[in-house]
């Protein structure tokens, strides 16, 4: 009876509860089985028709939240991704980060000149004697996907740059291939067209085993975002210092007293930052 529940996405259509998905869900988390099926049951008892995907999650989260910290940091992760807003800058550092621990030199906004117009360009990735232009399509709000007008934009922009290293060979880029970063998701045209172009996706869940999230997990490399003991002001304030990263604050502890957050809370933040980055 409970399968038959209709919950409410994001974009508001109505689909069938998938207790599959929410076990899943819960076990990206790396919480243990016996409270991965705890929890589930829990959250499934609870359930009612026209429930959104949101209560879901705050029931899921909650209750992982009180039996461990590093698990609904971990649960929590594609939201605490769209706290790093509003603007999409610490989006475009964050990549710089993933990207230039993958072995690239990575530099964060910059300008470059393309044959008829210059560019801003938010993350350039050299692996010489290759050099990458990599453009982030950052979304604060659940539910928004990249069409294919996405990478028809990135791909022109590519082209007319990629055009002016071409005629000036003495530049300082070289630019070689067109990346597009998102924290949603990209439509089946959009990744169409990119294959066809040999344009580079990385999106929440593609490619498969690739995708934004798997390289966070792989790497260990979460948001500030996602530390439970922040308030929203504290992320604020984190992220205006230039700090994105859970592994900069254990590196750098001393910048939780600089920025004003309170003293009583640094043990647990630093804890909950070191289990995230060290996979304890």
């Amino acid at each position: 009876m409970k399968n038959t529940i209709k919950i409410k996405k994001y974009s508001g259509a109505l689909v069938d509860f998938d207790l599959d998905k929410l076990i899943q869900s819960l076990r990206n988390s790396q919480a243990n089985e016996e409270l991965v099926q705890s929890i589930a049951k829990e959250v499934q008892n609870k359930l009612f028709d026209g429930i959104t995907t949101k209560q879901i999650y705050q029931m899921a989260y909650k209750k992982l939240k009180r039996k461990t910290t590093p698990s609904a940091s971990r649960y929590k992760l594609k939201k605490a991704i769209m706290e790093l807003g509003p603007s999409g800058f610490p989006f475009e550092k964050f990549i710089g980060k993933i990207v230039s621990h993958e072995g690239f030199k990575t530099e964060v906004g910059v300008i470059v000149q393309g044959h008829c117009v210059t560019h801003e360009v938010d993350v350039v990735a050299i692996n010489d004697p290759k050099h990458y232009m990599i453009e982030c399509k950052y979304h604060n709000t659940q539910g928004r996907v990249n069409n294919v007008r996405i990478p028809l934009y990135i791909q022109s922009r590519f082209k007319d740059i990629e055009k002016q290293c071409k005629k000036d060979e003495k530049g300082k880029y070289n630019f070689h291939q067109g990346w597009i970063y998102t924290n949603t998701r990209f439509t089946s045209d959009a990744i169409d067209y990119a294959n066809c172009v040999n344009l580079k996706l990385v999106s929440w869940d593609y490619p498969p085993g690739s995708s934004l999230k798997d390289k966070i997990n792989k790497y260990r490399l979460f948001p500030i975002t996602t530390l439970t003991a922040l308030t929203k002001s504290d992320k604020t304030k984190l992220l205006k210092k230039g700090f994105v990263l859970c592994k900069e604050v254990c590196e750098n502890p001393q910048i939780l007293t600089d920025v004003g957050i309170d003293k009583k809370k640094h043990k647990k933040i630093l804890k909950n930052a070191k289990e995230l980055s060290e996979g304890l």
